[in-house]
Parts: C-alpha cells; structure tokens; sequence
C-alpha cells in the first residue's frame, strides 16, 4: 500500500519523511507540478507532490491535473489525500476548521483536463459519490484524534479563479447549499476515479468568502493557514493507522466496464499512453 498527499496552499513538504527521494516522473500529459517526493512515513510508504509546485507558481487553471495524477499511479499509489485551502459558504464553518469533502460542483470553464480518454477510446465510470467514502471516514477519525474541530461531508464548489469570488456569486453557491469554495480538487477526484485510486479531499477552511461582507484578503488567508497546514500535517500522520491494507470500496475496480469502445479499435498510441490504467482491461 502507497498513500500519496498533494499539498495545496501552504503545504509544501511532509516533516518526518524518511529515507525521502526526489522522482523525476515523465508521463505523456508532460511534467507534473514539480518532481514527486517519495518516502516513508511511520512505516508507510508515502508519495508527496507540492499542488502548485515548490515556491507556488501555477496557477490553478494551469495545473497539470492529468500529470500529476498520472506520476501518482505510476509510483503505484493506490489512495491519494488531497489536502487544500477553501472558503467557507456556512457560518458553522469556521475559518480553521477542516471539511472532508464528499460531493462536487463544477464552476470551471470546460477548459481544463479532468479526463484521461479520448484519442480514440471512450470510457465512462460512475461518479455519483465522487470521494472514497471509506479514506474520508478516516481522514474524519483522524480529525477527531488530534483535537481538530471538522465536519464530515460537504459540497466543494470548484470555481476557475485565480480571482476570489464576486458576492453576488458567493451568495448563489450560499443558496445552493455548497459548503466550501476552492480552485482545484474536482479534476484530481475525476482523475483519481478513472484511475482507480482512492481519493478524499481534506478541505481546509481560511475564510468565510465574501457573502459574509468581509471581503477576501490573502493576508486574511496566510493568518490561518499556518495553523490548519500544521493540523493537516497531525491528521496525516494519525490516518496513517486508520486505513485498510485492503480496499473493499470499489475504487480499486472502478473502470471495470467503462470502456465503451472496442478494444481492437483503440490506437496503439493511446493504448500505450494509458497502459498503467487501461491495461488490465484490454489485454
């Protein structure tokens, strides 16, 4: 078993990785975010990968999605933890609380990469519940161990950025029931499913956005995500002993009937840049 961590804003490195190695990954959808580092951690074999690479330089429309999950099923992670800055859409969300995310909605444009297919093969898997229910319950756990005050379940709304939002759309999220606002994770979580890896969003919240009528500030945003980065670090540390060697959550098998096209008709380049995730099926 193999856990890999994408860090998002101000999750940079994992203190107390040993035997820790820098990878290089090349993959057909171009460089990842920055080189992948590998290690263990208590014991666990454990991929870590800077969001928007060392310093913070991409933003969060040009993020390599497809690389990145790629690089991770290359290094044979089975279960990814995602761990990002959000805004809060619900008073009882406060800034420094943390939100295991479950469900998604999509405000981005169309333009980004949230799929591995085409080229010449089509394939649709279920994304009903777009999170591993099992990693989210115990990233919750974890959460609870440590002292950290969360909340279990809740609707990422995934807006383009890189500006914060408007108010008047802050408040239509609000009416919508969306729990926290953020840049980033719905293409990882669609990515992860076709890939057949675990993937649970740990969803740290720095601000209440603006339909609270304080307008966002990244000075506003930094003041708290020092405290929710160091939290975060704990909770993982803590899931460590939380999950399963075995996954009985049907992520493992996701892509099972999904390939819709043929398989003698697929392209011997496509088949080849996918063969990590397609190959078992069409062999």
């Amino acid at each position: 078993m193999r856990i890999g961590v994408i860090g998002g804003s101000g999750l940079y490195e994992m203190d107390g990785m040993e035997n820790v190695r820098k990878e290089t990954v090349s993959t057909p959808f171009g460089p990842p975010s920055d080189e992948l580092v590998t290690g263990s951690l208590r014991g666990m074999d454990m991929v870590f990968l800077p969001r928007h690479g060392k310093g913070h330089r991409i933003l969060p429309s040009e993020l390599p999605f497809r690389a990145n999950i790629w690089a991770m099923k290359s290094l044979g992670v089975t279960r990814i933890i995602s761990v990002s800055a959000v805004g809060s859409l619900k008073e009882e969300i406060e800034p420094g609380h943390a939100v295991i995310v479950d469900q998604f909605i999509d405000r981005t444009r169309g333009k980004r990469d949230g799929t591995f297919f085409g080229d010449g093969i089509v394939a649709h898997v279920t994304f009903a519940d777009p999170t591993c229910r099992y990693l989210g319950d115990a990233l919750y756990e974890a959460t609870k161990e440590i002292g950290w005050t969360s909340h279990k379940g809740g609707t990422y709304v995934n807006m383009e950025g890189p500006l914060f939002s408007t108010r008047a759309e802050s408040r239509l999220y609000r009416s919508w029931g969306a729990d926290v606002i953020g840049m980033t994770n719905l293409q990882e979580a669609k990515l992860a499913r076709e890939a057949e890896i675990c993937y649970a969003t740990l969803a740290l919240a720095t601000d209440y956005d603006c339909w609270h009528e304080e307008d966002v500030t990244v000075e506003q945003v930094l003041k708290i995500m020092a405290s929710n980065v160091e939290k975060s670090k704990a909770t993982i540390n803590a899931v460590i002993d939380k999950i399963k060697k075995d996954r009985d959550c049907g992520c493992e098998s996701a892509l099972k009937h999904g390939i819709i096209t043929d398989h003698d008709s697929i392209p011997a380049a496509t088949k080849e840049k996918l063969d990590i995730i397609i190959g078992k099926y069409i062999r």
